[in-house]
């Protein structure tokens, strides 16, 4: 079963004309899409709504254009990261399944799919939280067809965060939550960064207490993202299978820093095109479909060395000057600047970077 990929862009906040216009033209069916991945132009927040706009309606041109009720739909995972500081453009990238075969001897992209036991507002940073989003990797990836973790390139999630209503129903509960509200974004993707992690065997089940603590501990192929319209985790997980069929291929690197242009170009050779040593996004020749990347500013104020202000910033949070940054960065890098840039990358690549992950066509 091969895996067709579009990206389209959000021309506004409830625009979904996009994908509607791939299943008119016949690149897959409303039936076909089994996963989108996109960027809003929110502020990224716990209020950010865009989210849930771009939700609706994709959801809605599914519903519109084909045979799966509004209850099927709904199981659709849809990862929506808000967002689009600097030069960002709104988008999403559209993943469907269709019946086309290949070789077996190619190795192409597959996608599994899963959601986690129910995450309780009292899991989030916490080892349990680990747990079950490893056990919803695992299953996602058996979904995929892939038994082996060095075959996966990218674990997308969105996982719940806190919200006032959470933190009582926790505490009427006789339960204790691990920070507050505001601090309950970053926590959720740290501690999904670290359960895929464990699941793909690139650390060891982390202690209590190394939870957003010891940042040492980090996936390179994970992206996580979290908000108020879900309990569970969301995972969509991605790799290469050969037989797969189709004529995309996956691949990951990480961003050392938030300047680490070679990272980006890193990712897309490992999904198999060839570049010169000293690329540029001329040499791309439309073949790469996006790139996916997280990124967060570094704790220790440094960048190569000189001092960095945006963690002083009372104005302006220091992840919408980080988003903004790698963002352009990697516009420069693809030529493209519908390009995903999420942050709160806490156990989700190195200390200021982050990992990147590209998904290209290779022309067959």
């Amino acid at each position: 079963m091969a895996i067709e990929v579009a990206k389209v862009e959000i021309k506004s906040v409830s625009d979904a004309s996009g994908v509607e216009d791939c299943i008119k033209k016949g690149q897959f069916t409303a039936d076909q899409v089994i996963a989108v991945i996109g960027k809003t132009e929110g502020n990224g927040g716990v209020n950010d709504f865009t989210r849930i706009l771009a939700d609706q309606a994709f959801r809605g041109v599914l519903l519109k254009h084909g045979k799966r009720g509004e209850k099927e739909i709904k199981q659709i995972p849809m990862v929506w990261s808000g967002g689009c500081d600097g030069v960002i453009t709104p988008h999403a990238t559209v993943f469907a399944r269709n019946s086309k075969t290949g070789p077996k001897k190619k190795d192409r992209l597959v996608i599994g799919t899963a959601l986690s036991d129910e995450i309780f507002p009292e899991d989030i940073g916490r080892p349990t939280m680990v747990k079950k989003v490893a056990e919803g990797v695992r299953r996602a990836m058996k979904d995929a067809g892939i038994s082996n973790p060095k075959d996966v390139h990218y674990v997308q999630t969105k996982t719940p965060l806190l919200t006032v209503d959470s933190v009582q129903d926790a505490e009427h509960r006789g339960k204790t939550v691990f920070c507050e509200v505001h601090d309950s974004m970053g926590v959720s993707n740290g501690t999904t960064g670290l359960g895929i992690a464990v699941a793909l065997g690139e650390i060891k089940m982390p202690k209590a207490e190394e939870i957003c603590k010891n940042l040492d501990l980090h996936s390179s192929v994970a992206s996580c993202s979290s908000g108020v319209e879900l309990t569970r985790a969301q995972i969509v997980l991605l790799g290469n299978k050969a037989g797969a069929g189709g004529r995309y291929r996956i691949g990951h690197s990480v961003m050392k820093d938030a300047l680490d242009i070679d990272g980006i170009y890193d990712a897309i050779r490992n999904a198999g095109l060839d570049l010169p040593k000293r690329a540029r996004a001329e040499d791309l020749k439309g073949r790469l479909v996006n790139c996916f990347m997280k990124c967060e500013a570094d704790r220790r104020a440094k960048l190569r060395g000189r001092r960095q202000i945006m963690l002083d910033d009372s104005d302006v949070h220091h992840h919408r000057h980080s988003k903004a940054a790698v963002g352009g960065v990697a516009a420069t890098a693809i030529g493209d600047p519908a390009v995903f840039v999420s942050v709160d990358a806490m156990h989700q690549g190195p200390h200021g970077g982050g990992p990147v992950i590209a998904i290209v066509d290779m022309g067959e």
